[in-house]
């Protein structure tokens, strides 16, 4: 099917970050963007793209979305990626050995035009089109996206997976934005980044204390704390109570310095 009617705006207004881990062709990047514009998407980040960037490749297989490539973001990291995000969606079409909420394309494209419409901000992780997303990738999601497919033929190009999630939020609303409804400010749900820094917070002061009791154990512990506050949706005030509560907590252990 082709055909594009120039009398119509690009859409604006709230609506998903598609995330982009770890691209590694060019040309998957340029239909991704096509897609995305096909259904009203223009926010694209990359992470770490081993494609590299720019790149002509990707120009061309977009096919005129350059209003998404010209605005996209490169991160070097998945965490800096969604750290203003508020609600991370992780597409992955393998099980997992995680606790995580899991959603058809449907049912997230709900999701999202809720999130929207409280004001908050939301993406949606795709990973490299060899390996797919990580763990460490997943864990800073809050629910798991898939899509019913052939078992016996599972595999989508990143382009694929683009278009059905894209296809779902926009048939949600006919392409129209949600409407924002901001709350008050004690209310509001803390972003991706400040979860993040209060577990480095929380790590840090349970850095050589029994709870670490081997390296080992480390990495387990910490993605168990991670999938403990992400699961928690906690407003951005009850983030600052609890790092309030551990730097009270941590200061009655140390020793008073000596005024020498």
């Amino acid at each position: 099917m082709a055909g594009t009617d120039r009398r119509f705006d690009v859409p604006a207004g709230p609506m998903p970050v598609v995330v982009l881990v770890r691209p590694q062709m060019g040309e998957n990047v340029g239909t991704a963007a096509r897609a995305m514009l096909n259904f009203g998407l223009t926010e694209l980040r990359l992470v770490d793209p081993l494609c590299g960037w720019p790149n002509a490749k990707a120009v061309n297989a977009a096919s005129g979305a350059s209003v998404v490539l010209n605005q996209l973001e490169i991160f070097e990291t998945t965490a800096a990626a969604v750290a203003d995000l508020h609600r991370v969606y992780a597409t992955t079409a393998r099980p997992r050995d995680m606790t995580i909420e899991v959603l058809t394309a449907e049912a997230a494209a709900c999701d999202m035009r809720r999130q929207l419409g409280a004001g908050q901000r939301v993406g949606v992780l795709f990973g490299p089109e060899r390996t797919g997303l990580e763990n460490d990738d997943i864990a800073l999601a809050d629910a798991v996206l898939t899509v019913p497919l052939n078992p016996g033929f599972s595999s989508l190009n990143l382009a694929q997976a683009v278009v059905l999630v894209a296809y779902e939020w926009f048939k949600g609303g006919d392409g129209t934005p949600p409407r924002i409804e901001p709350g008050a400010d004690a209310l509001a749900p803390a972003t991706k980044g400040e979860v993040e820094a209060l577990l480095n917070h929380v790590v840090t002061e349970l850095e050589g204390t029994a709870f670490f009791r081997s390296e080992d154990r480390r990495a387990k512990r910490i993605e168990e704390l991670r999938l403990l506050l992400e699961r928690r949706q906690l407003r951005s005030v009850e983030v600052q109570t609890l790092r309030g509560m551990v730097k009270g907590l941590t200061q009655e252990r140390r020793p008073p310095r000596s005024r020498g």
